[in-house]
């Protein structure tokens, strides 16, 4: 059994039971049709904030619940992994889109948008991948040129995840092509914007019930007003929220690798050959034995990592070693599941199987394994 976890209080738990009821009233009767479909139904989103479980930490007087706890944020990560029902965007909304609405809005954009999000009546995405532009920000191309009361916009997206539902993109800019970091904005840009035009539900290996896609911007005219924060300090934005965006990844990694160990260790006990239980063989068993072993000491970090995020202490540097360990993990955990599983590990009934399909991302997204021990290195002087 797993060491106990200090990090939640009994209010937690009894959160974390709302999170289960919800999945399992509002999702789970729908994930396979929306795995078929490329997407959610966007009225899981009225559900989730109905039920409490997004656009908490926004303030009541804009209809939130005003819970500013990132444990809170946590158990929604923990319980979506743990689940595999990674349809519906909700750490995207919870990790990510909140604090830059929180953080960086007027007081009337805050009333146009944090009240939507609140009551899970508008859905965003963050649009900073490019076809020539990943892990490195500094490549991006899509620019805005300033045009009296407008920024037009022209410029291409990429791997935007809730891009298809989506009713309003943060877009990453260009504002100053000879500013080098300082030249980056961010921009939202509102569904039915002239210009703004989404390309292909891009067809996926795994999380396929999460609709991603390409966007296209051609001479979008936004106004002015919809600039989020400083001009200039785009990228800056995004580096204050990447350290509990990248943590959000490492928790849910361990929690999906948790669930799917805990199922191979069941099917282990219940699957016999040679007369004895799978897991019995001693190289089945020592395989278990590190995997439980090495997911305790992920969750010892993990949990310290939720911990100073709740004191304001998390670094970039802590981050991302929890992403690119944790992210890692998962991975190796899943695979060796899936052998311990036999054939029936290659069959998409069994969770490993999807579990396996849907984990390859997860070293990749919210910045490679390879840019998180750059970030390491360079924090020790190399």
């Amino acid at each position: 059994m797993p060491a106990p976890r200090s990090v939640y209080t009994p209010e937690h738990e009894e959160f974390r039971g709302v999170v289960r009821d919800f999945l399992a009233r509002e999702v789970a009767p729908h994930h396979e049709r929306w795995e078929a479909a490329g997407q959610v139904d966007k009225s899981v989103y009225v559900a989730a904030a109905q039920a409490g479980v997004m656009g908490f930490s926004v303030p009541d007087e804009y209809g939130g619940l005003g819970v500013d706890d990132f444990r809170y944020n946590a158990i929604v990560a923990e319980e979506l992994a743990a689940s595999g029902l990674s349809g519906p965007a909700l750490t995207l909304h919870n990790d990510i889109i909140a604090p830059y609405l929180l953080r960086l809005t007027t007081e009337d954009q805050r009333r146009r948008w944090l009240t939507g999000l609140a009551a899970g009546e508008k859905t965003f995405a963050i649009g900073m991948s490019e076809p020539t532009a990943g892990s490195d920000l500094a490549g991006i191309r899509t620019s805005a040129v300033r045009d009296g009361d407008r920024w037009v916009i022209n410029g291409q997206k990429t791997f935007i995840s809730n891009g298809i539902l989506s009713d309003v993109v943060i877009v990453v800019c260009r504002t100053d092509p000879d500013a080098g970091h300082k030249g980056f904005s961010l921009i939202a840009v509102e569904d039915g914007t002239p210009g703004f035009e989404r390309g292909r539900k891009l067809d996926k290996m795994g999380h396929r019930a999460q609709d991603t896609a390409e966007l296209f911007f051609a001479d979008c005219r936004v106004p002015a007003s919809n600039l989020l924060g400083t001009e200039g300090r785009g990228f800056y934005h995004l580096m204050e929220n990447l350290p509990s965006e990248r943590l959000s990844i490492a928790i849910s990694a361990i929690a999906g690798a948790r669930a799917v160990f805990d199922q191979t260790v069941r099917y282990a006990h219940d699957r016999h050959a040679f007369g004895q239980e799978i897991g019995s063989f001693q190289a089945n068993r020592f395989a278990i034995a590190e995997m439980a072993t090495e997911l305790d000491i992920a969750q010892v970090y993990i949990d310290n990592c939720i911990q100073r995020v709740v004191e304001d202490t998390l670094t970039a540097v802590d981050a991302a070693k929890a992403k690119w360990w944790c992210t890692e993990l998962h991975k190796k955990v899943v695979d060796q599941c899936l052998q311990l599983h036999g054939g029936y590990g290659y069959m998409l009934e069994y969770p490993v199987a999807k579990a396996y399909q849907d984990v390859r991302i997860s070293t990749i997204l919210g910045g490679t394994t390879e840019i998180m021990k750059d970030i390491i290195g360079r924090d020790l002087g190399f």
